[in-house]
């Protein structure tokens, strides 16, 4: 099976494997897991930040963020593509009670001049402005992302009108191998930043959250009533320490791979849209007769699996499990596709 349906599915290879196998564990709720304890030393100090908590996922490190940035009553704004909104079981107002605005950014993205018009005035009748969360590189949109300039014009922003800035960086590192940027870089610009383990960098489990000595503190407290306290969880730490240690570099390559395909697809006479192409997510529609569902089967009875985004929408994501005879495999029955 090709599986294009997300980079989530990607499998620990040998040499990741023998790092997990061969891991230090202890209690990580009682501080004692010497393999978390490195990996989270490792990613704040790759971002200048001061501490990091290692969590199962990145719904649950977003998720924390909110918890601990905000009260309830107050609001957070973001695109209205992100994550955590649309991927996340409106977890805002289920774990924190806060509400949300959307705003309608240029693929995925916004600007400060939006962002500004979205602050509430100090009304009775409002909920508190108190969070901007961005996402990079932004899911929906198709790997969208920002610069390191962009985030500082938002950055300072947020500064002067007294807002916390957060970072679902999921993909994050997708977007610093196309920018040339450094995740230090990054970091200066926020409160907060989550960076996943187990999309393009391949570890099977895991996200981080990153932050302040005190507001890393708090987070620990709120990952603990989520549940998402583990044990010896230097199992799994160990593959997400293999990951930025390896598996960086790498994502060129997926990226790469996904622009590749859009060439194929600009020539097919069956695709009507193709959206721009910046990382390691495609997103495509297909004209009529064919269907989300029914080009999704054709792809099936060939061993290629992907995902829906729509009645007519397509999504492929590329990644470590990809190679280059699957690649081949996928354009050859692209083209037999052809209406």
């Amino acid at each position: 099976m090709i599986n294009l349906i997300s980079d989530t599915v990607t499998k620990p290879t040998p040499a990741m494997l023998e790092a997990m196998m061969s891991a230090e564990v202890g209690d990580d709720v009682f501080r004692e897991d010497p393999t978390v304890n490195a990996l989270e030393e490792k990613a704040a100090k790759m971002f200048g930040m001061e501490a990091a908590v290692y969590c199962p996922s990145g719904t649950m490190t977003n998720q924390i963020a909110i918890r601990v940035h905000c009260r309830q009553l107050d609001e957070v704004i973001c695109e209205q593509l992100a994550h955590i909104y649309q991927s996340e079981t409106g977890g805002y107002a289920s774990n924190s009670g806060v509400a949300i605005k959307l705003l309608p950014g240029k693929n995925g993205k916004l600007s400060p001049d939006q962002i500004e018009a979205a602050i509430n005035p100090d009304y009775d009748w409002k909920p508190k402005s108190t969070l901007v969360s961005l996402e990079n590189t932004c899911n929906i949109a198709g790997g969208s992302y920002y610069t390191v300039e962009e985030f500082k014009a938002i950055q300072k922003l947020c500064t002067d009108k007294n807002l916390k800035l957060h970072l679902d960086g999921a993909r994050v590192f997708n977007a610093l191998v196309e920018t040339g940027e450094t995740p230090e870089q990054i970091g200066s610009c926020f409160d907060s930043i989550s960076i996943c383990l187990s999309k393009g960098l391949g570890a099977p489990v895991g996200s981080l959250l990153l932050g302040n000595s005190a507001f890393i503190h708090q987070a620990r407290r709120m990952r603990k009533v989520m549940g998402g306290g583990m044990r010896q969880a230097g199992f799994l730490a160990a593959a997400g320490l293999y990951a930025l240690e390896n598996n960086i570099d790498r994502l060129k390559t997926d990226n790469n791979r996904a622009k590749m395909l859009a060439e194929v697809l600009k020539k097919l006479n069956y695709i009507e849209n193709i959206r721009p192409v910046k990382t390691n997510i495609l997103i495509f529609d297909v004209k009529k007769p064919y269907t989300g569902t029914s080009f999704l089967e054709k792809l099936k009875q060939h061993d290629i699996n992907a995902a829906a985004f729509g009645p007519q929408t397509i999504r492929f994501v590329t990644h470590l499990d990809v190679s280059d005879e699957m690649m081949n495999k996928t354009i050859e029955v692209l083209n037999q596709l052809s209406l």
